[in-house]
């Protein structure tokens, strides 16, 4: 199990980085995350889970599933969050006081680690933010309960490059119970820079206080290829030479699925690039793309975009003949109107910049999608019948505008009841995400290839394997 002293301390990182070393060493290996809070997830067989779990699992050379992740929290609030339970948005547990939901759900969740570890020769455990938040002990479900539902081996990672690790370190095991102590296997410190031999004595002198060794020392891994977990990661120039494209995702409040976009950092000459105020976007000419991406509430994001005003913006930008690109929540505000009957999101006009308009629908849309699109034109004609593979998660349903379509006023539909063009060509709206991880889809926009995924996950536990204990690593795994 991989624990981490706070969020953002390098735990998927690590964990995703064993799974690819032990399914190297030719082992059976499933990744788990009892509960993950994340808006960035993926369709699996089943539902949706967190990206991580997803990432892990493929690192792992499995089939990603549900039990990877039975419990996935969707924030729609800052106090509000959507239950997903095994791949599905539970109503009822949703509705439930926040310490009332992780007792409902653990006969669930201690059935899928079962479940798993049955079948499987290895399951690499990631844990949440940190095992020592004291006023959440007695009622987690990711953290400690499952270290001892799993018996399992641990290591506890620290974010070295924001100071005070050995401090990080020492107060996290000193806060769990005596017994929780001994699973402790070993400390790592993560985004590492500068000369190691700086770091003595300490990691001595933490194992004199604690008994538990410091097994490795993991350099910072810039551009490393893995999305990110949480929150919107750097947007540090990556493009190699001139750049000839920016695209700028807006980093509105309720952002979903913001990992969609991480293989724009390394495509040769794109600048990806995140904005919250119109000044951001100054620079912007009309061979550049402003994104507007998925949203977990999409009319409370769209009411954000106003008060900014990048609504207006985005319209000048569009009206200059610049690229706007909508997905899924983004197409949504791309439309005339929102239209919410059920009182799932809530009601708004659009910016109308297409001519369509979207009601959202209680039963919420969860599938992997195959497709093509048809004969696009201006500056998105690159993707004419390019075939392309995605998802879906959405609750909106979104058609043509009836007056507007009435009185002439039609979109081209690129892609049947899921993407749609505007008349001058540079406005597209689609409900797929993974637009930018579909090789074929670079290859046609930018003429480029990236590295594939199974080269990022090898990167990782060479990493790893450079780094860390050899004889550490072989212990976490024998009998």
């Amino acid at each position: 199990m991989v624990l981490g002293t706070s969020s953002g301390a390098g735990k998927s990182w690590l964990a995703t980085a064993l799974c690819r070393h032990y399914a190297r060493q030719g082992l059976r290996v499933a990744p788990f995350k009892a509960q993950n809070m994340s808006n960035n997830a993926r369709v699996v067989q089943g539902g949706e889970i967190g990206s991580a779990q997803y990432f892990q699992a493929l690192a792992a050379r499995a089939e990603p599933e549900v039990r990877m992740n039975p419990v996935l929290l969707k924030p729609e609030a800052d106090t509000h969050s959507q239950y997903v339970l095994m791949g599905r948005v539970d109503p009822a547990l949703t509705a439930l006081p926040w310490r009332e939901r992780g007792e409902r759900a653990w006969p669930t969740v201690r059935a899928a680690l079962h479940g798993l570890i049955a079948e499987h020769d290895v399951v690499v455990i990631e844990g949440a933010g940190s095992p020592a938040e004291i006023n959440l002990m007695a009622s987690d479900i990711v953290n400690l309960r499952v270290a001892r539902e799993a018996n399992a081996r641990c290591l506890l990672v620290t974010d070295i490059d924001r100071g005070g690790a050995f401090a990080h370190l020492y107060g996290t095991w000193a806060l769990l119970p005596e017994a929780d102590r001994a699973r402790i296997r070993g400390f790592v410190l993560n985004k590492f820079r500068g000369d190691a031999a700086l770091l003595a004595p300490a990691p001595e002198q933490l194992q004199a206080l604690t008994g538990v060794p410091t097994v490795g020392v993991i350099p910072m891994q810039w551009r490393h290829g893995l999305p990110e977990e949480d929150g919107v990661f750097d947007d540090r120039s990556n493009a190699s030479g001139a750049v000839h494209t920016t695209v700028a995702v807006v980093a509105w409040p309720r952002i979903s699925n913001l990992d969609e976009f991480q293989p724009l950092k390394n495509v040769p000459g794109v600048r990806l690039q995140w904005a919250r105020s119109p000044a951001e976007l100054a620079h912007l000419g009309a061979s550049d793309v402003v994104v507007l991406p998925g949203s977990k509430s999409t009319a409370a994001d769209l009411a954000w975009l106003r008060e900014q005003g990048l609504d207006r913006w985005v319209a000048g930008h569009a009206a200059r003949g610049g690229r706007v690109l909508g997905v899924c929540g983004g197409l949504q505000v791309l439309g005339e109107a929102l239209i919410d009957t059920e009182g799932i999101d809530g009601n708004a006009p659009g910016l109308g910049l297409l001519p369509l308009v979207t009601s959202f629908a209680r039963d919420k849309t969860v599938r992997r999608t195959d497709a093509r699109f048809a004969a696009l034109t201006g500056p998105w004609a690159a993707l004419s019948h390019v075939d392309l593979s995605g998802y879906e998660i959405h609750h909106g349903q979104t058609a043509p505008h009836p007056a507007m379509a009435a009185a002439g006023a039609l979109a081209n539909e690129v892609l049947p009841g899921l993407a749609w063009q505007n008349t001058a060509g540079n406005v597209l709206g689609l409900y797929l995400h993974g637009l930018f991880e579909d090789p074929r889809v670079l290859q046609a926009l930018f003429g480029a290839t990236v590295p594939t995924l199974d080269t990022v996950f090898d990167r990782l536990a060479d990493a790893l394997a450079a780094h860390l204990d050899a004889a550490a690593l072989d212990a976490l795994v024998a009998p």
